[in-house]
Parts: structure tokens; sequence; C-alpha cells
């Protein structure tokens, strides 16, 4: 770039004013000289304006205006807050509560996401480096020998030694954007790190609390074998006591303990299931599964709590993943102005000096070199490479565009089978509730009357089977009716919401010249990592002990038998 600079001729003594029409003609210069300026001005800021990449707009649904389902969710209301950010707490279980505190605080999976999105944050500062210029420094020294037996060899020493200082610096004016637009697309990826963040943490949320109301109803069912098994076990002493007294067949007793056999080994089953879960939990809260235990609770008392549902077309701001899939598709966007950007020229500014000298006699400017110039280079011939790059960043661009819609259907099914889910599970656990009063009914009517020798066992053991069914069907339906309520919980978002996300500008990590802190960068969007990672090195922590549970678990009450 150069800059057209008219002098006008100065008088070389004192002279008279200049007459009107040589002012005229001065002020005319120096006006021509101010617009060609202006004009300069403006030209490099258009071109250093000149964004290539789409216009980005977020797609807009129609979506329905209420939700089909009807389950334990109402309408928010407006002064109602959507969710709450730790939505577990309603459900009103202090293990629970412990659990998830312990998980949000040490889990290794969710402390790997807030490194990948600092990671991402990292990536934006190397990206805008681009934009400035690059200085550097370069020294060194070297002793030369040359072969006394080359070929044009001429007088001189064959020995010699060189030094050299100097100082390199380069700069590419940014015209297209092209480095702007890839700076641009790497905090839309840091943002999208950010939300696959709150992803992996909802996720972690939810799997914990699914995975600990199938533990409690693994609970629940154990305690009904440790009922049954103690009611057979009576039931087979009354029928070897009638066998003894003849007033009973073999074949009573043999039904006896097939019952109590068959039913303790079901025991067996669900105990083994239950540690599973434990060792599961164990690891989500970062702890051995040998050293974590959770005392057992006899009975399930969790109560669905009511959420605020909200409106549907509140979901696109409430689910990370959609979150994620939009600053996916706004990425692909700037790689359309990348890929178009490689259609023009493209300039480059570098200089270098220093000095260099055979010896160290280097402070001296007959010794000193400089360089300095600029590069402008345009793609002729490729072969079609652009093209094929350009063409390839607006298909993606599309495929962006299709994930994130499918993205948002997904997520409207999550919520309407949540809401089906939720509402007929809670109405089968009140019918099932129901069947287990009657089967309870029949079982010690048909034992009273098989007691009395008025009816055979084989009625007495039908009706111990049908008590069994329903009582274990009913745990684990409401079991899964609480699971439901979190599925659903987290179909909702959690209580999270877009603008969570960090601000484009909030993802870089440091200043200008700033040099100290760079291990840990302040946290934004409350997305951090442990500084001192050697704190979860100690894998021994026991699990959570509620209050009163090793009295209440290990004591379930047992049914007795009619007399």
């Amino acid at each position: 770039m150069s800059t057209l600079l008219i002098r006008p001729q100065t008088p070389t003594r004192k002279s008279k004013p200049m007459p009107g029409r040589d002012k005229a003609a001065f002020q005319k210069i120096f006006s021509q000289r101010k617009i060609l300026k202006a004009v300069t001005l403006a030209a490099l800021t258009a071109l250093s304006a000149c964004d290539l990449a789409p216009a980005y707009q977020v797609p807009h649904f129609v979506v329905p205006m209420s939700w089909h389902g009807q389950g334990l969710f109402h309408e928010a209301q407006p002064q109602e807050t959507v969710m709450r950010s730790d939505w577990w707490t309603l459900f009103a279980d202090p293990t629970l509560n412990t659990l998830e505190a312990q998980a949000m605080n040490g889990n290794a999976d969710l402390q790997a996401a807030a490194e990948r999105f600092i990671q991402a944050r990292s990536i934006v500062m190397e990206a805008r480096s681009d934009l400035l210029p690059h200085f550097a420094l370069a020294f060194g020294s070297s002793n030369n020998k040359s072969s006394s037996d080359r070929l044009f060899r001429y007088k001189g020493p064959i020995t010699a030694t060189d030094e050299f200082y100097g100082g390199m610096a380069s700069w590419e004016p940014d015209i297209w954007s092209s480095i702007r637009n890839r700076v641009r697309a790497q905090k839309y990826y840091a943002q999208a790190q950010a939300a696959q963040y709150a992803s992996a943490r909802l996720s972690l949320q939810a799997e914990l609390a699914s995975d600990y109301f199938a533990l409690r109803g693994l609970d629940a069912q154990n305690a009904i074998y440790t009922q049954s098994i103690s009611y057979y076990q009576q039931a087979l002493r009354v029928t070897q006591t009638r066998l003894d007294n003849q007033d009973a067949t073999g074949i009573d007793v043999a039904r006896a303990k097939n019952q109590l056999y068959m039913t303790q080994a079901r025991q067996l089953d669900v105990q083994a299931q239950r540690e599973v879960l434990e060792h599961a939990l164990a690891v989500l809260v970062n702890a051995s599964p040998s050293s974590f235990h959770i005392y057992e609770v006899a009975n399930q008392d969790q109560e669905e709590p009511v959420f605020p549902l909200g409106m549907p077309s509140e979901l696109l701001q409430r689910r990370p993943d959609i979150a994620v899939a939009e600053r996916e598709m706004a990425q692909a966007n700037r790689a359309i102005g990348i890929a178009r950007a490689a259609f023009y020229p493209h300039v480059s500014f570098n200089a270098n000096g220093g000095f260099d000298a055979n010896g160290f006699d280097l402070a001296n400017l007959a010794n000193s070199m400089w360089s300095y110039g600029a590069s402008v280079t345009m793609p002729l011939f490729e072969g079609g490479l652009r093209r094929a790059q350009l063409q390839r960043t607006w298909s993606n661009y599309r495929e962006t565009r299709d994930h994130y819609r499918m993205t948002v259907l997904s997520a409207f099914r999550d919520v309407e089978n949540g809401l089906s889910m939720t509402a007929r599970l809670r109405a089968e656990n009140v019918r099932l509730k129901q069947a287990v009063d009657a089967a309870m009914q029949s079982q010690t009517l048909t034992m009273t009357l098989y007691k009395g020798g008025a009816d055979g066992y084989l009625d007495a053991l039908i009706a111990q089977v049908n008590t069994l069914d329903a009582r274990i069907e009913q745990a684990q339906v409401q079991a899964r009716a609480l699971q439901a309520a979190v599925s659903m919980v987290r179909a909702l978002g959690g209580g999270w919401n877009d603008k969570l996300l960090p601000t484009p500008d909030q993802t870089m990590t440091f200043k200008g010249f700033q040099y100290e802190g760079l291990d840990h960068p302040a946290p934004v969007a409350g997305i951090d990592s442990p500084p001192d990672p050697a704190q979860y090195e100690n894998l021994t922590a026991t699990g959570p002990v509620e209050a009163g549970a090793a009295g209440r678990g290990t004591s379930a009450s047992t049914a007795s038998l009619p007399q």
C-alpha cells in the first residue's frame, strides 16, 4: 500500500500573500489529499470487513401450543421457574442428595468434559493469534571449515566463524475474514463443548437418580421376599404337622417346599442385582466398589414430585443437546466463508533484520542486514480443489441443519414419552396396590380354610403365588414410575437453559500480556476443573449412610400365618 503525497512549492524567501487564485489551488490540493486518504482508509476498512460467510439464522420451527400427554407435571405459571437445577431434592431423599453432591464434585467423566471445554477455549486463542503480527528473535553462531581441495578454490582461509542475531516480523491482513471466521467457528465450538458439559452433567445426575431408585426398588423386593420366605416356612411347618397327623398328603409338603426354595432362589437373584447396582453407583461418585455401601431401606416411600412442565416452544432453549446441534450448525456456516475466501488473493507482509559478521564484531552498521517485502498469492488452477472444498462445506452445513431438526424432534418425542410413561405407570401402581390388597386377603382366607381342613393346599399355594407376584410387580412398577419421572426431568433439560452458555467473547482464556495462571484458566459459565486432581486419588471413601437406615433396612417386618 502506498499513499500519494503532494507537497506544494514553498517560497524560499519572504513573498507577498498568495493571490486568490493560488490560494484556491493550494486548498484544492490539500482537499484532494484528504479525500484520497479517506478513500484509501475506507477501502482498507471495507476489505478488512469483507465476510464471505452466508448470513446465519437459526431455523424457526412451528411447534405445538401444548403437550399431548398428561403426567405428574403441570403447566408452569408465569411466577414459577421452569425447573430447579437441583431437581433431585424434590424427591426428599437425603441419601440421594448426598450421592448427587458427591457425583457433581468427584465424577471423573464430568471433570473430563470440563477439560474438553477448557481445551476448546485454548483452541480459540490459537486461532485468534493469526490475527496479530508475529515477531521473533534469532541468534546463533557457527564455526565452518571448507575443503582445501574443493573445486574452484580461491585464495583465502578455509576456516571461518559466523555469528548473527536479528529479528523477524510477519503479518497477514485478514482481508476476506478467513482468519476471523476460523476464530468465530472455534468460539462456537467452545460453546458447543460447554453445552456438551451441561449434557454430560445432566446425564450423570439422571443416571445416578435412576440407578438409585432401581436399587431402592430391589430393596423393596428383597424385603417382600424376606417376608414371604418367613410366611412359607410357617406354611411348610403347618403342612408337615398335618402330614404327621395324617391330615395331609406328601404332595402338599413337596409343593410347600418347592414354593419356599423357589422364593429363596429369587431373593438371591435380587440381592445379586442390588450389589451390581451398588457397584455402579460407587463408580459414579468416584468411590471404589469394595469400600462403598448403601444401607437397605425396606419401604419405598418416595413420592413422585410435581414438576412445572413449561411450553413446547421453550424446549429448544432448555435442552443442552439442542444447543450443541445449533452451535455445530453455526460452525458449519462459518466454514463456508473460509472456503470462499480461498478463491481470493492472500496478502502477507514480512520483514527481518539484524547483524551478521565473521567474529564477534556485530555491533557495526557495516555488518547490518535487513529485508522487507510483501507477497500476494492467488490460486489460478488447482484441478477443482477449491470448488470441491466449497461444495463440501455447503453439504456439511445442510447436514448440520438436518441433524438439528432431528434433535428437536427427538426432544419432543422424549417429553411426550415421559408424559405417557409417568401417567400410565402412576395409574398402574394404584391398580397394583389394590391387587395386592385383594391377593393378601385371598392368601389369608385360603390358608385359614386349609388349616381348618375345609380346603386343599393347592388353593392356598395358588393364593401365595398370586400374592407374591402382585407384591413384586407393584414394587417394580413403583420403581419404574420414579425412574420415568427422572427420565422426564432429563427430557425437559433438568433446569438448564441456553442463557447459561458462555458468550463467544467469554470463551477466551487469557488477555494479551497475561503469562501467569495459564495452567488453570479462570472458569466461565460455572464450568471448572479441579486445580488439584490429587485430592480425588483416595478411592476408599465409604458411601452415604442414611440416618436410621441400618436399623430399618435389615429388620423387615415378617408376615404371620393366621391362627
